[in-house]
């Protein structure tokens, strides 16, 4: 896997550099897209997520809507337009039965993942997985994100 920026980490300390970067990233991704959210509680992955969720409704001319961690509810499901993306928070997930159950494999190709706590399914093979790995620095007053994929437009959009 390649890791986009040359530093390998995008600043996104301030929301309004989380909101940036998501917006230039939902721009760059399309169904079929499996995107896997790691960090620490509270270092903005769903946060990230509202704004990729909120990018394409603002695209399709739909309205924003609140988009919360589905952390009891396991899946987000979210229906713009022709774009179906599905928004999975795996933190309670506890073995590979409960995870089966899900059936977050299915119909892949027609839709946009998003899965933070992705650990739990690190084993099972994703072609076009993309990888955010979000981390604290410095006390954890700085927030940073870094790409890892194969996905060479996002590479070069983010060096």
């Amino acid at each position: 896997m390649l890791t986009a920026t040359k530093g390998g980490k995008i600043n996104i300390s301030e929301e309004k550099d989380t909101k940036s970067v998501a917006e230039k990233f939902s721009k760059l991704i399309k169904q079929g897209d499996f995107i896997l959210l790691s960090g620490n509680l509270g270092v903005g992955k769903t946060t990230f997520v509202k704004y990729v969720i909120n990018f394409f409704q603002k695209a399709n001319k739909q309205n924003i809507t609140e988009v919360t961690s589905p952390t009891f509810t396991v899946m987000n499901e979210y229906q713009i337009k022709k774009i179906l993306i599905k928004h999975y928070d795996l933190y309670r997930i506890k073995n590979k039965k409960e995870l089966n159950n899900l059936g977050i494999q299915e119909n892949l190709k027609d839709q946009i993942t998003l899965v933070e706590w992705p650990e739990i399914i690190k084993k099972i093979k994703i072609k076009k997985g993309i990888n955010l790995i979000f981390e604290y620095e410095e006390n954890y007053t700085k927030r940073y994100l870094s790409i890892i994929t194969e996905n060479k437009k996002i590479l070069n959009e983010f060096k």
